[in-house]
């Protein structure tokens, strides 16, 4: 009570025992314990966020630090109307192309990305089945269809990079500052990188269909005209 709520209360070695502090012979400023009121609407909001938060620890990376909020959580709401495997029941959350991983140095990146350093980092990339080390300026993450990913500057290759964080197999945080970069910026380059397209270039394509291809596309769209 005195640690986290602030109370006013003192150690009475002649009692034994914790006491509220007294001025002479008369009490101290007068203390009341917080109250927790919820309206309904906010304890439907509360048991919400409970879930969200279950299903976002992709790979158990928030671990040991959503478990304790978690508890408050179910704590606070041990008394709601809806329970939460009510809200179990009506909410569903579905992961599309997630892949299952264990994210080793998510908290290094986390870390070095809020404290503005560089990290030195070995990264496996998929496509070539290479793997090199590099060391980077971290700028944003990102979770993207359950998946997290890591924009930075690339100081090897000289340019903006997304890393799967899944992909890093060591993280060193360096005692070297890290490159800033405005949002506007971020959002240019590497912001519509997480859909259809990518990056700032824009290019153009033309997409040739053979007859057999039109005949199947007017069978599952009827609507759709393809142009000969």
């Amino acid at each position: 009570m005195r640690d986290r709520l602030n109370a006013p209360l003192i150690f009475d070695r002649g009692l034994g025992g914790y006491r509220f502090e007294t001025t002479g012979q008369r009490i101290g400023p007068q203390y009341e314990l917080p109250g927790l009121w919820f309206t309904a609407e906010e304890i439907h909001a509360l048991l919400t966020m409970q879930h969200l938060l279950s299903n976002l620890d992709s790979g158990g990376l928030l671990g040991p630090q959503i478990q304790p909020l978690l508890a408050r959580l179910s704590g606070l709401l041990a008394a709601a109307d809806n329970p939460a495997e009510e809200v179990l029941r009506r909410i569903r959350i579905q992961t599309v192309g997630a892949r299952e991983f264990h994210l080793d140095h998510f908290q290094a990146v986390g870390s070095a990305l809020l404290r503005r350093k560089r990290l030195l980092i070995r990264y496996h990339a998929r496509g070539t089945d290479a793997v090199s080390e590099r060391e980077i300026s971290p700028q944003r993450l990102n979770h993207y269809r359950d998946n997290w990913y890591l924009d930075a500057w690339c100081h090897l290759r000289d340019g903006w990079r997304a890393f799967a964080v899944d992909a890093i197999e060591h993280a060193e945080i360096l005692d070297r500052r890290a490159m800033d970069v405005a949002d506007k910026r971020l959002d240019e380059v590497l912001g519509a990188g997480y859909g259809i397209f990518s990056g700032d270039q824009v290019a153009w394509t033309v997409l040739r269909f053979t007859a057999e291809f039109e005949v199947a596309l007017a069978r599952y769209l009827p609507r759709a005209r393809v142009r000969p």
